[in-house]
């Protein structure tokens, strides 16, 4: 019975090629009063012995066409798609003056080439790209104490639901930690929002990217190499920085590490406030806190983390003065990135 059923099924279905025809044939077999349910009511008239095969066959009489119906499915939309695209009106690309075409953005052109540096060195791309989190993912998981002034409202942006908008790619830390197979070397860059005086080197809607690496025996000698290298990618040649101490919640100890201005050299200018430097990129020793609420025995691993300011980046990077261009839409500015 249950074989010719299925036969009789799989016959309807050859001969459907409409999303119309399989919805009647979804209808008629696996609806409340279809073929698979009135099998299903049967089964209360059966003896004990007979209720466990022939439920058992029902199931699996419905699992079969229930897939079957799901991959004709599939063809059918694709099928209706592929008609849709032979019929559209086909441009010749090469007629588009491209002189008139825009052009990626400076944050956009540094995210993907700081992309590319960290695929070389082994490290993973985590999308981070989520803007709303939870006050944990955004503050307990990396430390952050209630009483932390980073939670005062003329900081971040609180919504009425209680959740914020991101204020640091931190907040992809405790995810990493989870989720990730040890050892960890992953990057994740997305959009952040603080509530900044505006001004040649703030914005109040920016871009950054954290990095971390985690695994055995991890010491602040690895940070230190790792920076001299990745710098040196970044900008092609020999540049000063400086490693300075910091303080951050989620690290421990902490650093800031200082470029020199690529604006003024050095001189000092209102890009770096006068004096010659330009925090870019904060970091430190992984809090044996943060790896505890992400799951790992900080007894047995340890690692760094560091973000890295992709908009003041890309200030240093192409020698723009002002982070205010960036947002400000000025194709003068804008124009000269076009390939």
């Amino acid at each position: 019975m249950f074989e010719d059923i299925l036969k009789n099924f799989e016959n309807k279905l050859n001969n459907a090629n409409k999303e119309t025809e399989l919805d009647a044939l979804r209808v008629e077999y696996l609806g409340k009063k279809g073929i698979v349910q009135s099998l299903m009511e049967k089964i209360k008239t059966l003896s004990n012995e007979e209720k466990p095969s022939f439920g058992k066959n029902v199931n699996l009489l419905k699992v079969n066409i229930t897939n079957l119906l799901d991959e004709k499915e599939i063809k059918v939309k694709n099928s209706m798609l592929e008609k849709e695209i032979s019929n559209t009106v086909k441009t010749d690309l090469s007629e588009i003056e491209l002189e008139n075409m825009g052009s990626l953005h400076p944050v956009t052109l540094m995210q993907l080439e700081l992309e590319k540096i960290f695929k070389s060195m082994g490290f993973s791309v985590i999308d981070a790209q989520k803007e709303v989190v939870t006050e944990f993912e955004n503050f307990e998981a990396v430390n952050v104490p209630k009483d932390h002034p980073a939670r005062d409202m003329q900081d971040t942006f609180w919504l009425e639901n209680g959740q914020l908008l991101k204020t640091q790619t931190s907040a992809m830390q405790n995810y990493c930690l989870r989720n990730l197979d040890m050892p960890i070397r992953a990057i994740f860059p997305g959009r952040c929002f603080r509530n900044e005086d505006v001004d040649a080197c703030h914005e109040m809607s920016f871009f950054q990217m954290e990095g971390m690496i985690v695994d055995k025996n991890i010491s602040i000698a690895n940070l230190k190499y790792f920076m001299d290298e990745l710098l040196q990618k970044i900008f092609n040649d020999k540049i000063n920085y400086r490693l300075r101490p910091g303080y951050f919640p989620f690290t421990e100890p902490s650093f800031e590490i200082d470029v020199e201005c690529r604006i003024c050299k050095g001189k000092g200018c209102p890009t770096c406030k006068n004096s010659g430097w330009l925090e870019l990129i904060p970091g430190g020793m992984i809090h044996p806190n943060v790896l505890r609420l992400g799951g790992v025995d900080p007894d047995k691993y340890q690692g760094f983390a560091f973000g890295l300011g992709l908009t003041r980046l890309a200030l240093m990077k192409y020698e723009i003065s002002d982070i205010r261009d960036l947002n400000s839409c000025n194709l003068k500015i804008l124009n000269q990135f076009k390939e």
